[in-house]
Formats: C-alpha cells, sequence, structure tokens
C-alpha cells in the first residue's frame, strides 16, 4: 500500500512538473521577456525549459534504445530548429516541423515494411521484461501481427503530420502569446488520442488473434 502511495506521489509530482515546465514558464518568460529582449529572443528564451525537461528526463532514464534515440532526435532537431534566425512565428514554424518530421519518419517506415511502431513497442516492452520483449518478437513473421503493426505506424505518421498542419495553420492564425498556451493542449491531445487509439486498437487485435489461434488450434 505504502509502496503504491509512493509511486502515485511521484506520478503526481512529475505531472505537475510537466504542466509546469510545458506549460507555463513558457508562456511566463515569453511575455515577461518579450518587452526588453524582443519577441524572437523571447521565443528562444521560453523554449529552453521544455527543452532541459527532456534532456534531463533522457538522463535519468540512462538507456540507449530506439525509443531513446527518438527522444534523442526530438531534441536536437527541436535545437536545431532556432538555427539561423527569421521571424517569430517562423522560429515557431520551424519547431512545429519537427513533429511533422517524426510523422514522415513513421509514415517512411511503413512504405519500406519496417514499421517504427514495431521497434518502439518492443523497446517499451524490454524496460519492463526481458522475457515479454522476447515473446513479443517472435511474432515477426506473422501476418496478422504484422499488419497490426503497420496499421498502428501508419495512423501514428498521418496523425503526427496532421497534428503539424493545424500547428502550422495557428501559428500564423494566433497571437504568439496564446499560441504557446495553446500549443502544448494541441500537442498532448494529440498525443493522447493517439495513444488511447492504439491502446483500444491493440486489444480489440490481441482478441482477434486470440480467436483465431483457437480457431485454428479446433
Amino acid at each position: 500500500m505504502m509502496l503504491e502511495q509512493t509511486a502515485w506521489r511521484r506520478k503526481l509530482a512529475g505531472g505537475i512538473g510537466e504542466i509546469l515546465v510545458n506549460f507555463l514558464l513558457p508562456y511566463l518568460i515569453y511575455v515577461q521577456t518579450q518587452g526588453r529582449i524582443g519577441q524572437v529572443d523571447a521565443l528562444l528564451a521560453s523554449s529552453l525549459p521544455p527543452i532541459l525537461w527532456s534532456i534531463g528526463e533522457f538522463l535519468v532514464r540512462r538507456r540507449i534504445d530506439a525509443l531513446s534515440l527518438l527522444v534523442i532526435a526530438g531534441i536536437v532537431l527541436s535545437l536545431l530548429a532556432f538555427i539561423g534566425g527569421g521571424s517569430v512565428r517562423l522560429l515557431q514554424l520551424r519547431e512545429n516541423l519537427v513533429t511533422g518530421l517524426v510523422g514522415v519518419v513513421f509514415l517512411g517506415s511503413a512504405a519500406i515494411r519496417r514499421p517504427v511502431i514495431y521497434a518502439l513497442a518492443r523497446a517499451t516492452m524490454a524496460r519492463q521484461s526481458g522475457t515479454q520483449a522476447e515473446a513479443f518478437a517472435q511474432l515477426r513473421g506473422n501476418k496478422f501481427f504484422e499488419a497490426t503493426m503497420m496499421i498502428m505506424t501508419l495512423v501514428w505518421g498521418f496523425g503526427l503530420v496532421a497534428q503539424t498542419g493545424l500547428a502550422c495553420v495557428l501559428v500564423f492564425t494566433l497571437p504568439i502569446a496564446t499560441y504557446l498556451l495553446v500549443s502544448p493542449f494541441l500537442g498532448y491531445g494529440a498525443m493522447g488520442l493517439l495513444g488511447v487509439w492504439t491502446f483500444l486498437y491493440a486489444k480489440r487485435r490481441r482478441r482477434i488473434g486470440a480467436a483465431i489461434r483457437a480457431a485454428q488450434s479446433g
């Protein structure tokens, strides 16, 4: 019971910290500094808390796998997005293209029949149980399983590209201060929807797969 309470408190503290770093701090930094250092420099300053948070999260985990590499790629691309200067809206546009690029990677992996969802799912399982990850890996070659991985990868790819398209529209239609508040909701909302869909779809496919195996054995 005490362990469950401790784990719950850690999750709550992590959630509060994530909200503070990704929602409130960027907005407050931008609003408080834009009058003194200009919109572009204020936007650059407001991007530091989320980037440092991501780096810190990665260093705490201290594991190199497909999932970690995707996180590192996101951090690097976010930093590169601000190289070269430009207007405040152009900076935000380039940063949003990071998500779009990840979506394109998903779609590209599906196109060459190497769905990245498989690598990410196996990396997640390896963190929890090596036996479970090995059993998961043995499903390769099963057409039903491979179709499931392909569909998941395509949905995530198109979902991330769609999120990027909507974010790019908002960059040019909302005041930057307002966009800084709206953008995290868009990002977390899209990830949340994709995550819920993935959970429900995987559950349904496991149920169908079990029924197929039962019919074949019968």
